[in-house]
């Protein structure tokens, strides 16, 4: 089966971004498909092509994998004329790939949602199988954070959304709450998996060169957000708790965040002007260099602003690295992954906006190292058990081959 598969901000292990389509376009590679990746040049990642653009794209093997990316350079820094550009170009530019490209199934995954445009296309006006992936419901999400309030875009957003899931013959969520939301749009059940990101085992348990910035010391705790710095991501908790340690006096408690996005700007001037020391900032690293930094960490923060729709309606990348790395994770918020880490005593769940309570975890997790430790390896066990990235991609390759969406 020949898959056209259509992720806008695609990356390789040699990015700083997620990697779950390059390992499920290898796993469909491994069991016989051939797959050809369509991606834009997202600001982190890396397709693992170098020629020149030419015309617009440029196009490649990379690991097996037939790559065509367009010219199109995105960042999360962007302002949302310019993303919303973006996405246009790409689903435009992706439709003409779909109506002219020789293949069996089309595969789209989201974000962002245009991306289930070509894929449209492709069902009706070729009679392709189309699959479609979710991992954010939108306009859900911005609407529930009032990013987008203007009802005529979300009016159109809601438009696509319902007619991304009709169009589409199977469907794929990331979370519970993903897989309820296209369910309440009047899909059935049997047409909806829940496939969640998953855990690299084999690039955080491998053979990893441990590092710490210079800054902080071997016998810190080390507590490590690593991901984007947005307002999705509320990060102002973090430095809400910072403060507070500072009260406390607890100076043997450092808090990295790793990573790029519109806010971090403001976040280090928050930091400077509250002269909170105990906090570091440190650019976006690839994949085989952030397990290096997991070897050495203590503690995975796993924040977002305290908004209801993420409780069940998030499945994020850096969750599944923390416990891939075998380390304990400070959540706060709740929802599913709240309930997870109780449930298998993995880590603190705290509540949302609350910084004695953060602080709390981080000095319960500083003063007791074996009790931390045991928890490490729990969310390991957690990790292998029920989120190896080999199993989900097996399942999700078996989804695609299901009976109805066949050739």
């Amino acid at each position: 089966m020949k898959v056209l598969y259509f992720h806008q901000h695609f990356s390789t292990p040699k990015g700083a971004v997620g990697i779950r389509s390059y390992e499920m376009a290898r796993r469909l590679v491994a069991r016989g498909h051939q797959v050809t990746m369509v991606c834009g040049s997202y600001g982190g990642g890396e397709t693992g092509l170098e020629q020149p653009f030419v015309g617009g794209k440029r196009r490649g093997t990379v690991e097996g994998i037939d790559i065509i990316e367009f010219d199109l350079a995105y960042s999360n820094n962007d302002g949302l004329i310019k993303r919303a550009t973006t996405f246009a170009k790409f689903a435009l530019r992706s439709i003409g790939l779909a109506l002219t490209e020789r293949y069996d199934l089309v595969f789209a995954t989201t974000t962002p949602l245009t991306a289930g445009i070509p894929g449209i296309a492709a069902r009706w006006l070729r009679g392709k199988p189309f699959v479609f992936e979710v991992r954010d419901l939108w306009p859900e999400l911005p609407r529930a954070m009032g990013v987008i309030r203007n009802p005529l875009i979300l009016t159109a957003m809601s438009i696509l959304e319902w007619t991304s899931y009709r169009s589409a013959h199977r469907l794929i969520g990331l979370s519970p709450g993903i897989v309820d939301g296209i369910a309440k749009r009047g899909i059935a059940r049997d047409q909806i998996a829940l496939i969640p990101n998953g855990c690299d085992l084999e690039i955080f348990a491998g053979d990893v060169e441990s590092w710490r910035p210079e800054q902080i010391n071997s016998k810190d705790l080390l507590a490590v957000f690593a991901g984007t710095h947005g307002a999705a991501n509320g990060l102002d908790a973090v430095l809400d708790a910072a403060a507070e340690l500072k009260k406390r006096g607890r100076s043997d408690i450092k808090l990295l965040l790793i990573g790029q996005g519109k806010l971090k700007a403001s976040l280090q001037a928050r930091a400077q002007r509250e002269s909170l020391d105990n906090v570091i900032f440190h650019d976006p690293v690839s994949k085989s260099r952030l397990a290096g930094l997991m070897a050495s960490t203590d503690v995975g923060l796993q924040v977002l602003a305290n908004v209801p729709a993420f409780y069940f309606g998030t499945s994020p990348n850096k969750f599944f690295d923390y416990i891939a790395a075998g380390l304990p994770v400070l959540n706060n918020y709740p929802g599913w992954l709240a309930g997870m880490i109780n449930d298998n005593r993995c880590g603190f769940a705290i509540e949302p906006e609350n910084p004695s309570a953060f602080a709390d975890a981080l000095e319960l997790a500083a003063n007791d190292r074996v009790a931390l430790k045991d928890m490490g390896k729990r969310g390991r066990e957690l990790a292998e058990r029920d989120f190896d990235r080999t199993l989900l991609a097996n399942r999700f390759v078996d989804w695609l081959e299901r009976e109805g969406v066949r050739p």
